[in-house]
């Protein structure tokens, strides 16, 4: 709610500081005293385009400020901290500075902000009844929302939003897989053919590795049968070879072993070489056996190699790689594949999903056409009783069948008045008065003061036009929202001045050639003082005095 509103130099306020309490709060004074200034004062700090033209005369800049209690509204404190605003104590400073040069600055909490967001933020402090900018019942969302609060259908407001949310999830991921199954169709196509190529040439692991030894072997026979076969003669193939000497040393130690039982080591470790060097023997004549030279099986090593090699570079790799990269591709290609049929899944998926919203927006808008004709049935009986005797309201529930799924539903809601025989109905915003706009406005709150949709109301012209019984109806259903809400009421009827809880009266006087606004809060006497005058004008009798008094409920005499 409103707590405070510091105003500097703005049109003809000099300085004015005002401390708001909960409850009703009335704005009295003489046409002209400046009430509409503090309105306006208002208007600027939820976002109103404000130029030089309001500027104090004589002075540089216009400043205003307003500290409201933020306690309970978590989605404006939301929005606060996505937009790095620190709040402490649930209160927040606005501060709205326009310049003589027409340049305007927005603060909140010291922070700057812009035009913008300072009338996002606005939309969730005050609503002010008028032919003013800031009245929320204007929007189709806000409509909405007080048309459902009315219905008491919060189960079909769920159940519309949690089957809104299983066929947003269900899309999001059918579009995200038809993009991917759509992009890369040609890659299904270009992949079929690379594993189709590769799976042609049986890949073997380690295939690339094995050829390349045998291809140098091959190429080199010659070369390898000659050395093996001299290998072979020194170590074995004759008297002075390696072997026949190890064999002459052994038998050597053998006659020793009774003289020097020592050399029994020499002969176990020439033994064990002897063994070492016979498998190793037996080892290169089997190698030996083995080489031929084979021009034919050189040429088909050499023809598979180039195969593998001519591969791999088509695909950057190097040819050893083949069989892994082979392997990967079917992977891919098998993903690919069944990401086509999950198009198909989410598909069916989505249709049901579709069928399910569908059911439960249906529920939802049965209820609301239901609901939409008790509620205005109740706000034609209050406009009426508001001096309105051929007012009526309808609330006009209509279906979007075209329209995609969305959280709150398929229905487009609009709120309708006539105010005169034979005149169509039209949507509220285009009522002419402000006054009648004022007690529609009112008419509406008080049917939805439960809802909450704000937590301070200002109700500007709800009087114009009025009287009697009429202006006693007007004043009682303030009364009764300001129980709910804060209201701040600008009024020229007593009978409205009278239920106020807090009271302002505002009068302008001049000095030095200059005019400046004042504003008086009124304690008992002062507020007989001031109903009298609304009452009967300048000339004030005792009896108008003890109607005042009468009105105020005080039981004290006036002196």
């Amino acid at each position: 709610m409103l707590k405070q509103l510091h105003i500097q130099n703005l049109a003809i306020i000099d300085t004015l500081d005002l401390d708001f309490d909960q409850g009703m709060t009335v704005l009295t004074g003489e046409t002209g005293a400046g009430k509409s200034i503090l309105i306006d004062a208002l208007g600027l700090i939820l976002g109103d385009r404000g130029d030089s033209s309001i500027v104090r005369q004589g002075c540089e800049k216009s400043e205003i400020v307003a500290i409201f209690n933020i306690f309970g509204l978590e989605k404006l404190k939301s929005l606060l901290e996505h937009q790095s605003i620190s709040i402490e104590e649930n209160e927040i400073i606005i501060r709205r500075i326009i310049g003589r040069d027409g340049r305007s600055r927005a603060y909140i909490n010291s922070s700057t902000v812009t035009i913008m967001l300072l009338r996002e933020v606005g939309e969730f402090l005050i609503e002010i009844h008028g032919q003013h900018a800031h009245q929320s019942l204007m929007k189709r969302t806000v409509q909405r929302t007080l048309l459902d609060f009315h219905a008491s259908h919060s189960d079909l407001l769920d159940s519309v939003y949690k089957s809104y949310q299983t066929w947003k999830t269900i899309t999001q991921q059918l579009a995200e897989t038809s993009n991917d199954a759509g992009s890369h169709s040609s890659t299904i196509d270009l992949l079929q053919y690379q594993v189709r190529e590769l799976e042609e040439l049986n890949l073997v692991a380690d295939e690339y590795n094995e050829l390349e030894a045998e291809y140098k072997r091959l190429s080199n026979v010659t070369q390898l049968i000659k050395v093996s076969t001299n290998v072979l003669d020194i170590l074995s193939d004759n008297d002075a070879s390696s072997e026949s000497s190890l064999r002459r040393g052994i038998h050597e130690l053998n006659e020793l072993q009774n003289s020097d039982p020592i050399t029994k080591n020499f002969i176990e470790s020439l033994d064990n070489v002897s063994i070492q060097l016979g498998d190793t023997i037996n080892e290169i004549r089997h190698y030996f056996d083995k080489l031929e030279d084979n021009p034919e099986r050189l040429n088909e090593v050499d023809n598979r190699l180039n195969i593998l090699q001519n591969m791999a570079r088509k695909h950057h790799i190097h040819a050893r790689e083949l069989p892994h990269h082979l392997s990967q591709l079917q992977d891919k290609l098998e993903q690919l594949i069944s990401s086509s049929d999950s198009v198909e899944k989410l598909i069916e998926q989505q249709r049901n999903a579709n069928e399910n919203y569908n059911n439960a927006a249906e529920q939802l808008h049965n209820s609301r056409v239901k609901a939409s004709k008790t509620m205005a049935k109740e706000i034609t009986r209050q406009l009426k009783q508001l001096g309105m005797p051929e007012g009526k309201f309808i609330v006009d529930v209509t279906k979007q069948d075209s329209q995609q799924p969305s959280e709150e539903g398929q229905d487009q809601i609009d709120f309708l008045v006539s105010l005169n025989p034979g005149s169509p109905p039209n949507p509220i915003r285009k009522v002419a008065s402000g006054g009648e706009l004022s007690r529609i406005s009112l008419a509406i709150q008080m049917i939805s003061r439960e809802a909450k949709i704000t937590p301070s109301l200002i109700f500007d012209e709800v009087d114009a036009g009025i009287g009697g019984k009429t202006a006693d109806i007007v004043g009682n259903l303030l009364k009764n929202l300001a129980e709910q809400q804060q209201v701040l009421c600008v009024t020229h009827l007593p009978q409205v001045a009278s239920r106020g809880d807090n009271h302002f009266q505002v009068s302008k006087y001049s000095k030095d050639k200059l005019t400046y606004t004042n504003v008086n809060v009124l304690d008992n006497k002062s507020r007989v003082d001031e109903i009298a005058r609304m009452l009967g004008g300048m000339r004030i009798s005792k009896k108008t005095l003890e109607h005042a008094k009468e009105m105020l409920g005080l039981e004290e005499t006036v002196n």
